[in-house]
């Protein structure tokens, strides 16, 4: 009597696990197509946004050189004006 109890539960449970194991239906297919097409549009959003920042990257480092450029070619002239003045007031006497 136990064995076809037993028997019974395990047919039962297998019969069970066997309607739960169906695959997915229309609507959840849809979500999946609708979710794996947001997933790609990041993709391509975050691909455009790395090589915008890169671009906007080399730009940034390239207008640093030229306004170091700039500073040292200014600090380079302030010296040579301070030299020109040195060597103007030393021409003068009393």
């Amino acid at each position: 009597m136990n064995k076809k109890i037993i028997l019974a539960a395990g047919v039962s449970s297998v019969l069970l696990l066997a309607g739960c194991a169906s695959g997915p239906d229309e609507a959840t297919k849809a979500q999946m197509a609708d979710t794996d097409s947001r997933v790609s549009q990041l993709e391509q959003d975050l691909a455009a946004l790395k090589a915008e920042h890169e671009k906007d990257s080399a730009e940034n480092k390239a207008a640093a050189m030229q306004a170091k450029e700039a500073a040292m070619a200014a600090q380079d002239e302030s010296a040579r004006a301070n030299e020109r003045l040195d060597n103007v007031a030393q021409s003068y006497t009393k």
